[in-house]
């Protein structure tokens, strides 16, 4: 797998065993913002977009349709500078048509749980055809996180199992409409599953570890605030917010958390890293 000049040089960090005490600390500590902020590109700069194109468009094009055209072309453009692979665009594809499927359930007329109210050329049962690069984000992010970072996990529970709890999590997104709501029974059966499960990563000439399981929390959580900014700006609205701005309710928190776990599965299914994960026989 070919690597842009720029990861290539992020991943041949040379060892500097002498680095110690605050030194050591500042120094892994920047590395590892470099590497975040690198693995964040596209999400960084798609939601630089979302918050800077004007609701009145840009250029004559309705802004829903603009964040389409901008979403397409930063992914083309980290295709083309080898940022991210064709195998790669694929699984991010595929986050892309998820997310869609579940915005055209959640703004569909029984449920209404949030709606995009300004006008565009590109939306399909009332969504804009953008909105899946939001879910599309998490995914890039992930996998260019593995790959910057050098991740490894150990005690990965067996894939079938992880299949199992990522379809019921998606499933419930959609089921708990009609029947009661389980996600946290979900999320305590996901606690269990990856108990054991260890991500083990590489900020700078070192390896360093945390629970798989808090990864989880806090990427949900930074998704939560892209969420709270969103409708800020009113690219979305739920219906708490449309005579004034409110917080996004602190429960989404724990819904991104979920589709964090989800977006995890589908990654953890490429093959150059699943070659890095250790399931335990």
């Amino acid at each position: 797998m070919r690597l842009s000049a720029i990861d290539d040089y992020l991943l041949r960090t040379p060892a500097k065993p002498n680095l110690v005490g605050t030194a050591r600390f500042v120094t892994e500590f920047l590395y590892f913002g470099i590497k975040e902020a690198r693995a964040c590109l596209f999400a960084g700069l798609f939601f630089a977009a979302v918050f800077f194109v004007p609701r009145t468009g840009l250029l004559g094009v309705p802004r829903y349709d603009a964040l389409l055209i901008i979403a397409l072309a930063i992914q083309a453009w980290m295709v083309w500078i080898k940022f991210e692979t064709l195998d790669e665009l694929k699984a991010i594809s595929l986050f892309h048509a998820v997310g869609f499927a579940l915005e055209v359930f959640k703004t569909s007329g029984g449920i209404q749980s949030w709606a995009y109210p300004d006008f565009a050329y590109t939306k399909v049962f009332g969504v804009p055809l953008f909105s899946g690069f939001m879910y599309a984000a998490v995914g890039s992010y992930i996998i260019q996180a593995w790959r910057l970072l050098d991740l490894r996990v150990k005690h990965h529970p067996p894939y079938w199992m992880a299949a199992l709890v990522a379809a019921l999590i998606y499933a419930n997104f959609f089921t708990h409409h009609y029947i009661t709501d389980y996600r946290w029974y979900l999320a305590a059966c996901a606690l269990g599953l990856y108990a054991r499960a260890t991500v083990i990563f590489k900020p700078f000439d070192r390896e360093r570890s945390m629970p798989l399981y808090l990864a989880f929390v806090l990427i949900g959580f930074f998704v939560w605030l892209a969420e709270n900014l969103s409708t800020f700006f009113g690219i979305w609205q739920y219906p708490n917010q449309l005579g004034a701005w409110s917080a996004v309710h602190l429960g989404k928190w724990s819904s991104w958390s979920l589709l964090v776990i989800m977006t995890f599965t589908i990654v953890a299914n490429l093959k150059h890293i699943k070659k890095r994960i250790h399931i335990p026989e």
